[in-house]
């Protein structure tokens, strides 16, 4: 199938490990230029010597002051253009304390939701210019949970909301913004991976009790989606949230009957 995105220029946010890496790799094989972002140089090397300097490896803090803007100005001056943006950077920054100070709510609301606005904010205008954009935010399984982390699990939800919202304030102008929301992804460096060696009969039962495969989903399962809303093909998708889970959605909600 054609997706209509070859010769586009992305910007994957933590795209050099995991399901970002995945991501970078499967837009690669559409005919997207892609830069992606890492704090781990030898990441970065690695990945970039593997799809070549035609692409751009970038070794950036988000979260830092004007971090947002030095990334945007970065990669213009590499492509000259940016025409996919995908938030993937994110973390619960292992504040789990559902009691935690306003401080730590701040790092949680930092890392997985305003650094996310602040680059989608430069980006629009440019965007709206040239009448074309697609704009996929990596939202979580945990924005619907009931059992997780508390900051990460509210801050996840609102980007989701958002993402419906202004999904929606974009329609008209040919920017397309979307969420994905992956269920529980095994990554090696991972939530999952400290779960699997520290407590392993915890993440057995999680599988069991949760997930309708009774596995890990892995990452090059969710990339495949997230191309798509990266295209063409995406072009009635305004706002939308799409959960890639594996079945896992049918565990957020209970109801009496069932």
């Amino acid at each position: 199938m054609e997706l209509g995105i070859r010769g586009k220029h992305a910007l994957i946010t933590g795209g050099a490990t995991g399901i970002g890496r995945a991501i970078v790799l499967d837009l690669i094989k559409e005919g997207v230029k892609v830069a992606f972002t890492s704090r781990n140089q030898i990441d970065l090397d690695s990945l970039i010597e593997e799809v070549g300097s035609d692409h751009c490896a970038i070794n950036i803090d988000q979260v830092e002051l004007g971090g947002s803007k030095r990334l945007a100005d970065e990669v213009w001056e590499k492509f000259g253009q940016i025409d996919i943006l995908v938030n993937n950077v994110g973390s619960t920054l292992n504040i789990t304390d559902p009691e935690c100070s306003i401080s730590d709510w701040r790092k949680v609301f930092r890392m997985n939701l305003e650094v996310h606005v602040e680059l989608i904010n430069i980006l629009i205008p440019h965007m709206r210019e040239q009448e074309w954009g697609r704009i996929v935010n990596i939202s979580a399984g945990s924005a619907m949970e009931n059992n997780g982390p508390v900051t990460y699990c509210s801050i996840k939800a609102a980007l989701t909301a958002y993402s419906r919202s202004m999904g929606r304030v974009l329609a008209e102008s040919g920017i397309v913004m979307s969420a994905l929301q992956p269920g529980v992804v095994f990554t090696e460096r991972g939530h999952w991976a400290d779960v699997m060696k520290n407590r392993p009969s915890h993440a057995e039962k999680y599988l069991e009790d949760r997930t309708v495969l009774k596995r890990f989903g892995k990452p090059d399962e969710i990339s495949p989606m997230v191309v798509l809303l990266c295209s063409e093909k995406a072009s009635f998708c305004q706002g939308a949230i799409v959960p890639v889970d594996g079945g896992q959605a049918k565990h957020y909600f209970h109801f009496p009957w069932q």
